[in-house]
């Protein structure tokens, strides 16, 4: 094997370990609403440390979570060839990784921003790491748990640029915490033979898709769209945002309505990617309106 297909292979493995796709958007999230404190200005070199601080702390989460996961992540097709179950990384190497990324996104969040922010880090990387990952496999409120960490980066990069949790933060926490709950759903609708056979209890009620967890993803999701106006109504954000907000709430709700009509796998992945239409376009016009 030629050393540089080893460091590629080996990067790869890093990436995968990390998630950075997924990273991607979590921290896409925090620079949004770090562009959207009223005193904050567009300046390229804030939003690269935001991007490089919230990469390496989310990444660090991600690493924590499939390093508790090895063994179950080895029951699933989805999963059995991540590093860890596949036998391409040793757990030492990953705990190493989780550490340095850990804290240095962390003091990059300290230093290039403020200690509040980087204090809400390490606790969204706590919860979700310690706390969501192992609680998982005890009962579905590991969803909610894990929703106040998903929706945390609102909250950090609010705080990156007010060095404050004022009301236009939480107004940012709400949309996503409330949005946690379909997307989260719908995944776990798609996957649930797989989640089934690792132990994870992740839908509500008796843990089976059903229309009971369809009728929950409807009711999330109506709360989204009076959820979506507050930061207009916080003069965060102009009118049209609030419009779209609206709009895009709409949507989001019929794909919830068709997955408690139909009840399928198919709807039920109409409604995973319609979360993501939903936040995408928000946030962007949130950014694009900003008051």
């Amino acid at each position: 094997m030629s050393t540089s297909y080893a460091v590629a292979s080996k990067v790869k493995d890093y990436s995968q370990l990390m998630k950075f796709n997924l990273t991607f958007m979590v921290v896409f999230s925090s620079v949004v609403a770090y562009l959207l404190v009223p005193e904050v200005e567009f300046n390229i070199i804030k939003v690269l440390l935001l991007f490089a601080g919230g990469l390496l702390v989310s990444g660090s989460a991600n690493t924590i979570n499939q390093i508790w996961e090895k063994e179950t992540d080895k029951l699933m097709a989805r999963t059995a060839v991540r590093p860890l179950p596949a036998g391409r990384m040793t757990e030492g190497e990953a705990i190493v990784l989780a550490i340095i990324t850990g804290v240095a996104g962390i003091l990059i969040m300290g230093y290039s921003f403020n200690w509040l922010s980087a204090g809400l880090s390490l606790l969204s990387l706590v919860l979700y790491g310690f706390v969501y990952t192992p609680w998982k496999k005890w009962n579905s409120l590991a969803v909610l748990v894990g929703a106040i960490p998903g929706a945390m980066p609102l909250l950090i990069g609010w705080a990156a640029g007010a060095n404050t949790l004022s009301e236009g933060g939480w107004s940012l926490f709400a949309i996503q915490f409330l949005w946690q709950f379909p997307h989260f759903w719908a995944i776990a609708w798609i996957a649930h033979k797989d989640y089934a056979r690792a132990g994870f209890k992740l839908l509500p009620g008796n843990g089976e898709p059903n229309k009971f967890t369809a009728l929950q993803a409807v009711l999330y999701t109506l709360l989204i769209i009076p959820a979506g106006v507050a930061p207009y109504l916080l003069h965060i954000t102009g009118r049209i945002s609030a419009i779209v907000a609206i709009l895009a709430g709409l949507f989001f709700l019929y794909r919830a309505i068709n997955l408690y009509r139909k009840s399928d796998v198919p709807a039920a992945r109409k409604l995973m990617f319609g979360s993501y239409i939903y936040l995408t376009i928000v946030q962007l016009v949130q950014l694009l309106d900003k008051y």
